[in-house]
C-alpha cells in the first residue's frame, strides 16, 4: 500500500501546498497527547464488577437446571418448561451482553471474563438445545433418547461455580457462603 508521502508526490503543485497548509492547520499542538478514552476503574473496582455479575450467573443456574431437568422428563415436557427455559435463556443472554460490557484491564481479570463468557455461553446454548429436544416439531427415536438424557446443566456449570468462588476466595472478598453442589 503507498504511502501519503508517495501519493502526495504525485499531486499538482498547488494541491501540494495546500495539503501542506492543511497538514499544519490539522496538526496536534506541541505537547499534546491523545487521549485514550475514560481511565480504567482501580483493580479491585474491576473484580467487584466482575463478580457481581459472576454471582448473578450462579444465582441463575437452579433455575436453569430445573428448566432442563423439565424438558427431560420422561412424562414429556409442559408448557411451563417451555417457559422456564425461555426465560432463562433471556438471563444468560443479558448476562452474557453484561460481562462483555465490562472493562477490565487486569490480564487475570480479562482471562476469567474470557472463561465465564465460554462458560455462560454453554449454559445459554444448552438451556437452547433442551428446548429444541423438548419441542422438536419432528420427533424421531434419537431425539426422544437424546432428550431423556437431559438432566441438567453439567459440569460446566461447576466450573462457573468454581470460578466465582476461585476469584473471590484470591481476591479475599467477602461473599455469599455456598455449599458445593452434589
Amino acid at each position: 500500500m503507498p504511502t501519503a508521502g508517495a501519493l502526495l508526490r504525485h499531486l499538482p503543485r498547488p494541491l501540494l501546498r495546500c495539503a501542506a497548509v492543511w497538514r499544519r492547520a490539522v496538526r496536534r499542538p506541541a505537547g499534546a497527547r491523545r487521549r485514550s478514552g475514560p481511565a480504567a476503574p482501580p483493580y479491585p473496582v474491576q473484580v467487584r464488577a466482575l463478580l457481581d455479575v459472576l454471582d448473578q450467573a450462579v444465582a441463575a443456574q437452579p433455575a436453569a437446571d430445573a428448566a432442563v431437568a423439565a424438558c427431560g422428563a420422561p412424562d414429556g415436557p409442559t408448557g411451563q418448561a417451555a417457559q422456564d427455559c425461555g426465560r432463562v435463556c433471556s438471563a444468560f443472554h443479558r448476562l452474557r451482553a453484561e460481562l462483555h460490557g465490562l472493562t477490565l484491564t487486569a490480564p487475570d481479570l480479562a482471562r476469567a471474563q474470557a472463561h465465564a463468557g465460554r462458560l455462560l455461553a454453554y449454559d445459554q446454548w444448552m438451556v437452547h438445545q433442551a428446548l429444541n429436544l423438548a419441542f422438536s416439531v419432528h420427533p424421531e427415536p434419537r431425539t426422544e433418547a437424546a432428550r431423556l438424557q437431559l438432566n441438567g446443566l453439567g459440569r460446566p456449570a461447576d466450573d462457573l461455580r468454581r470460578l466465582r468462588d476461585g476469584l473471590r476466595a484470591a481476591q479475599g472478598a467477602p461473599g455469599p457462603a455456598t455449599a458445593p453442589r452434589p
